[in-house]
């Protein structure tokens, strides 16, 4: 059956069509040194830098592979600097930090570049009791977390949906001295309307759902058995997330399985996808490549992509999709993360652990990792590398929990009235982990941070009152404060 092209279809063959694809690319050779065009293209971008004045016009798939294409020195220092631009326009100099937390690593699926396949017989199996949670929650409260990204294997024995709504009341339920997780994404197999609506019911923040491949035929070869073979089945997903009530979506594609072009324009198809259908496009868009794990050798899939051409796709992820919140993990190291940082990247994981039941061990336990850490860091040490680096670490959990999520967060993030909002949550939030989890380094690095940036809220009434609240932090009078 031949399929046409569609964004406004909840159909994945014409939403994510393998021909518009291919023509996307074609056009993309055929133009990449026709600079008048790219420069017309680079122009179209600018005005997100005034995302107070422009309602967030964005590039299309197409518009964005020829400017993926072009290998124009000067031009891919062109797309760097206004990705810089955009992300300071759109989301400041602030980092949100999280952690993924691993509740359980059985799984029935067959997937060929992940360690926790169905017939992997060397990899051990594990499944944390409740009482496990508590104490994982614990240990990372402890850190200074705030929020998590849950994480468990596709199996409905094992891991049901009972399971994981019991773990999200779990993880909430557990306050420890002065920690608290006040937001849990939640990253686990495309499930039915009904089971969103259940997820969307025990308040969990984003629904994060990586697609691995956007290109059907590889995506069914690397998926040979399981549920999660249904392609269609699987990148339908974030449509009946919305529809049960889920407005905060994540996608991501694993780089590394495909071709990172055809990957690329896949992406920011589903994006186009998301804001046409529901008008609302992606909360966050995570960017992870494939790493070395048990039973699993990354240079057996042919599509690795340099560092350099990374870096890249991040910056032309930010300029397409100015308003996403962007994700890199500790899959990368922290060189290449200081670069992904200044072109993009608004949110990171920090002191990650892979492992089901990693974060109660004093060693970081490596067999039951689904992927290898490269950034392997302590929370603290990477709160006081990103103040170095002029960064503001923020845990942040204020827009999930004030109702601003979906259209309500994107209406305030394209008009640029996030800055009221984030610097100050931010700055209130990072004195919490300065009084209450950092070294006296970073402690010092962060009071002056945060004396420095206070000067740069907008309003000056939250200046004013964001400047109270931290001092009532300070002095042990209060936390947990908001706008």
């Amino acid at each position: 059956m031949a399929y046409k092209y569609d964004p406004k279809s909840r159909c994945a063959d014409e939403f994510i069509n393998h021909q518009e694809i291919l023509d996307t690319l074609a056009y993309a050779d055929e133009h990449k040194n026709d600079l008048e065009l790219i420069h017309q293209i680079l122009e179209k971008c600018k005005p997100n830098l005034h995302p107070d004045k422009d309602h967030c016009a964005v590039i299309s798939h197409r518009e964005a592979s020829v400017l993926l294409a072009c290998d124009d020195p000067e031009v891919n220092e062109e797309i760097f600097r206004l990705a810089r631009q955009i992300k300071l326009a759109y989301y400041g100099n602030r980092i949100v930090l999280f952690a993924p937390l691993y509740l359980s690593n059985y799984c029935i699926n067959g997937c060929k570049y992940c360690p926790y396949h169905a017939i992997n017989k060397t990899i051990p199996r594990r499944k944390l009791t409740q009482d496990e949670i508590r104490d994982e929650v614990i240990a990372l409260q402890d850190m200074g977390h705030k929020r998590l990204a849950i994480e468990a294997g596709e199996d409905p024995v094992n891991n049901p949906i009972d399971y994981i709504l019991d773990s999200i009341h779990t993880i909430y339920s557990v306050k420890h001295k002065r920690g608290a997780i006040r937001r849990v994404n939640v990253n686990i197999a495309a499930t039915t309307v009904d089971e969103y609506r259940a997820l969307k019911e025990a308040e969990i923040g984003t629904y994060i759902l990586f697609q691995e491949t956007y290109h059907k035929e590889n995506y069914q070869e690397l998926h040979p058995w399981g549920p999660k073979h249904d392609y269609n089945w699987h990148t339908e997903a974030m449509d009946r997330a919305f529809e049960g009530g889920i407005d905060d979506l994540g996608l991501g594609v694993l780089f590394g399985l495909d071709g990172y072009r055809y990957e690329f324009a896949g992406l920011l198809m589903h994006a186009e996808h998301l804001e046409a259908v529901n008008g609302v496009g992606p909360h966050t868009i995570s960017v992870p490549r494939v790493k070395p794990a048990d039973d699993i050798d990354p240079t057996a899939f042919d599509n690795s992509l340099t560092d350099d051409m990374f870096a890249k796709i991040i910056a032309l992820i930010r300029i397409a999709v100015p308003y996403t919140g962007m994700i890199i993990s500790t899959r990368e190291s922290e060189a290449v993360r200081r670069r992904a940082l200044e072109l993009g990247i608004s949110q990171i994981s920090g002191a990650s652990r892979t492992s089901v039941g990693g974060y109660t061990e004093e060693v970081r336990p490596t067999d039951t990792e689904q992927f290898d850490v490269s950034d392997q860091r302590t929370l603290d040490e990477v709160i006081a590398w990103l103040m170095e680096c002029d960064h503001i670490p923020s845990f942040c959990t204020a827009c999930y929990r004030a109702g601003r999520t979906g259209d309500r967060f994107m209406s305030f993030c394209k008009s640029g009235q996030i800055h009221n909002y984030c610097h100050p949550n931010a700055l209130m939030t990072l004195s919490e982990f300065l009084c209450d989890y950092a070294s006296p380094h970073t402690q010092e690095l962060g009071w002056s941070l945060i004396e420095r940036e206070l000067k740069n809220i907008p309003d000056e009434g939250r200046r004013r009152l964001c400047a109270e609240h931290i001092e009532q932090i300070r002095t042990g009078q209060g936390n947990d404060f908001r706008f």
